[in-house]
């Protein structure tokens, strides 16, 4: 099992965990709050609730964890597809009662959805700038006539009020690693994409992208549509 699966594991069967720390490629290790994961609506940011609003049709929620956000459309009967890499997730979420739940990565999945939502920063697993621009041309493949995406993600350039930003990469791609009960898992890419840059690629990509929501602490909410 995963190093995340296992916090999540632990956290869930017994209501217990270990600290779970996120390494990071910026600054000081992170400790990453489990409960996080187990929100219900009451406990959901506006920009969530906002997206889940806007799910209509066929919904495919990609890297769902373990299943807060299915469960949330489920209750108002949208028929959501929830996927995600980890088995452990996967597991959870089948338990809590996410109907269709699948061990699956999206980048071999094959199936249309009138919305894609990918929320918790969920675009950051593209990686890299690169990834994020082919992401964009994948998503194509899985989506609808007339359909959406529905994103959230941040500006993280205030990382470098104090500091120089990277020279050979894009500032906002950054890599995380896990370590719960001295385990460290795998270092893995992930990528927190600027409003400005979000439109240049998704322009270049054919679709239309459109700013729904700012929290105004550099966290937003995009729509995307097929240009």
């Amino acid at each position: 099992m995963d190093v995340f699966g296992k916090a999540l594991n632990d956290i869930y069967k017994t209501g217990e965990a270990d600290v779970l720390w996120l390494h990071n490629s910026y600054g000081e290790p992170e400790e990453m709050p489990l409960e996080f994961f187990f929100r219900d609506d009451e406990d959901m940011p506006v920009l969530e609730l906002q997206a889940l609003q806007m799910c209509s049709g066929k919904v495919l929620d990609i890297g769902a964890g373990v299943g807060s956000h299915a469960l949330l459309l489920q209750a108002f009967n949208i028929d959501v597809t929830a996927i995600d890499v980890s088995e452990a997730a996967v597991s959870i979420m089948k338990d809590r009662g996410v109907k269709n739940a699948l061990l699956q990565d999206v980048y071999s999945y094959n199936e249309k959805f009138d919305t894609i939502l990918m929320l918790m920063n969920g675009i950051g697993l593209t990686g890299t700038l690169a990834g994020f621009k082919n992401f964009l041309i994948r998503l194509k493949d899985l989506i609808n006539p007339g359909g959406q995406v529905l994103f959230d993600s941040s500006d993280i350039s205030y990382l470098y009020e104090e500091l120089p930003k990277p020279q050979n990469q894009y500032y906002g791609e950054v890599s995380y690693q896990y370590e719960y009960k001295g385990e460290k898992g795998h270092w893995f890419n992930w990528i927190y994409v600027d409003e400005n840059t979000i439109k240049n690629v998704a322009n270049e990509t054919g679709w239309n992208c459109e700013m729904i929501f700012d929290d105004g602490e550099d966290q937003y909410l995009v729509k995307l549509t097929q240009a």
